[in-house]
This record gives C-alpha cells, sequence and structure tokens, in this order.
C-alpha cells in the first residue's frame, strides 16, 4: 500500500501543474463539451505512458533523444496554434454567450472530431509527458523492483481521479463565466499558459 501511495502521490505532484494538456481540459468541462471523451483520452493515454516507464522504456527514450527532438517541435506548433486560437477568442469576445448554450445543451457545441484530436495531439505531441511519465516515473518505478507495477498502478490512478476531478469539476465555474467578459479572461490565460509551453519547448 506504502508503494501505491508513493506512485500516487508522485503522479499528482507532477500532473497537478497548468499546462496545455490540463487548460484544454478545463476549458471542456465548463462547457461541457464531450468532457467524457477528453477526460478519457487523457487518463488512457497517461496509463499507456505510465506502464511503458514501468515497462523500462525510459531507458528507450534517453538513448534516442531524436524522438524526443521531433516531439518538442511538434508540440510546440500544435500548443501555438491552440494559443493563437485562445488568444482570437479573448480578442473577439462573445464566447460566453456559446458557453451558456452550451451548458444548457451539453456536447452542443464543436464537433467531436476536432476536440479529439486536439486533445490527442495536447498530449502526444508534449515531450514533457514523455519525460514525466516514461523516463522519471520509470526510473523511479524500477527502484522498486518486482513492486514497481504497484507503484505504476498509484501513478495510473492519479492520472484517472486528477482527469476526472478536473473535467467534471469545472462545470461548477460554469456560472461565474456566463458574465460578460469573463471568457474573455480565460482565453486570455489560456493563450499565456500555452505561449509559455510553447516558449519553454522551443528553448529546450
Amino acid at each position: 500500500m506504502l508503494i501505491f501511495l508513493a506512485g500516487l502521490g508522485l503522479g499528482l505532484s507532477l500532473i497537478v501543474a497548468i499546462g496545455a494538456q490540463n487548460a484544454f481540459v478545463l476549458r471542456q468541462g465548463v462547457r461541457r463539451e464531450h468532457v467524457g471523451v477528453v477526460v478519457l483520452v487523457c487518463a488512457a493515454s497517461d496509463a499507456v505512458l505510465y506502464a511503458a516507464g514501468g515497462a523500462g522504456l525510459g531507458a528507450l527514450v534517453e538513448q534516442h533523444p531524436g524522438l524526443v527532438e521531433v516531439a518538442r517541435w511538434a508540440g510546440a506548433a500544435v500548443v501555438l496554434g491552440y494559443g493563437a486560437l485562445a488568444a482570437r477568442r479573448a480578442w473577439r469576445g462573445g464566447e460566453e454567450l456559446e458557453a451558456a448554450r452550451d451548458v444548457a445543451r451539453p456536447d452542443a457545441g464543436r464537433r467531436l472530431r476536432p476536440v479529439l484530436l486536439t486533445a490527442l495531439a495536447l498530449t502526444w505531441l508534449n515531450p514533457h509527458v514523455y519525460l514525466d511519465t516514461v523516463v522519471l516515473q520509470g526510473s523511479i518505478a524500477a527502484g522498486y523492483g518486482d513492486d514497481r507495477w504497484l507503484f505504476t498502478a498509484g501513478a495510473v490512478v492519479s492520472s484517472v481521479l486528477w482527469f476526472v476531478g478536473l473535467g467534471y469539476g469545472a462545470r461548477f465555474l460554469a456560472p461565474l463565466l456566463r458574465r460578460p467578459g469573463a471568457w474573455r479572461v480565460v482565453d486570455g490565460v489560456i493563450a499565456l499558459i500555452m505561449l509559455a509551453v510553447a516558449a519553454s519547448l522551443l528553448l529546450g
């Protein structure tokens, strides 16, 4: 149980930091737009990556830095694109009207396909994800020997708890975001987060 809790604690410490993926999940949660799909994609992806780390693939990633380099540039492009869209929404305004409509009719916003692709891109094209889940978590899990899968299971559960809580808990912010201009602030903050993440990727 202590090993499981250690994995749980590490997973939460790595995932709670606000980043591109969390900002996207939060926004979808507030809008109640394909939340289940987004949560499933993010949690399942983390589970796969944690399992890969537990299986020892972290060493493989370290031996092939070119893989991380490709993900770094592709991820920066995706994050910049999403950040530009958020900045445009913040500049133009009117988002609170669409959000109010989506709260009344969940999943009535954008089609599933672009939401799904964005969730996949922000997860799998982010090299920070590989460094945290595969390399760092995998290295620590290896120190537990045969019990490394208990540690990995704790990390997987932390991801599920976080994304479910973030995605479905965000809807309680909806009443606050119905105010005129509130979504402009949210999208402005999201744009800044995306810009900071992209800069960190491009600057290595």
